[in-house]
């Protein structure tokens, strides 16, 4: 909204200033609500407004919403050995590693813990694993920085594609994502697992731009 200055003299008109001022906390304010404090990503509540957003795009439109679901490896043990301090430092290095990687449209996450996720608009399920493995693959030649040591990071991953013929609501769709990355766990850690390439429906549509950058 267009502020416009006070007239001389007019001592009740609202100062530009002050106005530009609330306007700024109100705009930080907003940022707030939906970031996480630890690591500046997207929080947990905005996690499902942007995904319940994305598949009613996808139903709309056709283009399929990809999900990934990771969760680093043994950090309990990072906290036990190290601290909940080292810890923090830990995440808050992987949530930068995660920034640096994604797209410009899509929506990181921390789901919770050690826990993350990444939305991804207009991706196919070829697409999004292999964006996946490129992550892991960071992640794990990334290590981190403790006051004392660099510790090394794995991460596995879960990853499943939303198309406009499913009929899943979005618990159901973040229940399979989290099948995936449960199964990744159980057959060893550090891997991406999801669903038969064959499985994703054939009606899937992809722009050029997508196709291109992931």
């Amino acid at each position: 909204m267009a502020v416009k200055p006070c007239p001389a003299g007019d001592e009740n008109c609202t100062n530009l200033s002050e106005v530009q001022r609330l306007q700024e906390e109100i705009r930080q304010l907003a940022a707030l609500v939906r970031t996480d404090e630890l690591t500046r990503l997207f929080n947990y509540r905005y996690f499902n407004q942007a995904l319940s957003l994305e598949m009613e795009r996808t139903r709309r439109s056709g283009q399929p919403t990809c999900l990934i679901m990771l969760d680093l490896d043994h950090f309990k043990t990072i906290n036990d050995a190290y601290g909940h301090e080292v810890g923090n430092v830990v995440l808050g290095h992987i949530s930068t590693l995660i920034k640096k990687t994604v797209r410009r449209l899509d929506i990181p996450c921390r789901y919770g813990g050690e826990e993350f996720t990444i939305i991804l608009p207009d991706t196919t399920l070829k697409q999004g694993v292999r964006f996946a493995n490129r992550l892991r693959l960071i992640v794990e030649n990334s290590p981190a920085k403790a006051p004392d040591a660099l510790l090394g990071i794995e991460a596995s991953f879960g990853v499943d594609v939303y198309t406009k013929g499913d009929q899943q609501t979005e618990k159901e769709f973040v229940q399979k994502v989290d099948s995936y990355l449960y199964l990744a766990k159980q057959e060893g850690r550090n891997r991406v697992c999801h669903r038969p390439f064959s499985e994703e429906a054939s009606s899937t549509a992809t722009s050029n731009s997508a196709e291109n950058s992931i």
